[in-house]
């Protein structure tokens, strides 16, 4: 699931995932909510076999396109191939579903490891203020996925045993104003905020409040912590 933020910060991420999990030549790897391509193609780079599943059949289309040596498909998480697979994946998905626990379930069974990542908390994550800056509210501390605790306790629900809970910290890095504002003010968010105000004078607001991730080279630079779970069938 490829999730808004600049061009390429990702790639710290999955290298985790793929680190972690050992993905090597010939590991037969299953991605669950592929998006585009971006975790296969790092992970055929690496010699595995990979599958990729995503309800999303236009992402499903490119990540084709874009990784020829891997197999996709426009399927539900909770209904992937049987496999067997060596590893599946779970990046920046289980947020996004209606049943986070099933999925990683149906993940244990046609897997031998499972690695799904997570957003940390929202003081834990430097992008916490993209969204403030276009809409004020109240601290929050994220999905409860972000809880370490409740991200164990939703794996073991599952029937996985957890053998780590990592951390990874991931810079989002951009070059100018543009690169930052364009995707940003492109957001649900953004554009209802564009809506309620004059859209320079929201220019102006969000660029105070991310002067102090402000680089030398006029570029902005946040830091955001992800969790990454790594789990086999009990």
């Amino acid at each position: 699931m490829d999730d808004d933020g600049p061009r390429g910060w990702g790639a710290p991420l999955h290298s985790a995932v793929l680190d972690v999990a050992a993905v090597g030549p010939g590991t037969r790897l299953l991605d669950l909510g592929c998006g585009t391509g971006r975790l296969a193609r790092a992970a055929v780079d690496r010699g595995a076999a990979v599958t990729g599943v995503d309800l999303d059949a236009d992402a499903v289309a490119q990540a084709a396109a874009d990784v020829p040596g891997a197999t996709f498909a426009v399927r539900h998480a909770q209904d992937p191939p049987p496999g067997p697979f060596d590893v599946v994946t779970a990046v920046q998905l289980l947020m996004h579903v209606a049943d986070p626990v099933a999925v990683l379930r149906r993940a244990g069974r046609v897997g031998g490891v499972v690695v799904a990542t997570v957003w940390g908390r929202d003081a834990e994550c430097d992008l916490r203020v993209l969204q403030e800056a276009l809409a004020a509210r109240r601290p929050g501390r994220g999905p409860a996925v972000s809880e370490p605790a409740r991200l164990r306790a939703m794996a073991e629900r599952a029937g996985l045993a957890v053998e780590r809970l990592d951390e990874v910290l991931v810079p989002f890095s951009y070059a100018d104003e543009d690169e930052l504002l364009q995707p940003l003010l492109a957001t649900p968010v953004g554009r209802a905020a564009a809506r309620r105000a004059d859209p320079e004078g929201l220019r102006s607001t969000v660029l105070e409040t991310l002067e102090p991730y402000r680089t030398g080279d006029g570029g902005y630079r946040l830091e955001n912590l992800f969790r990454v779970l790594v789990a086999r069938p009990a």
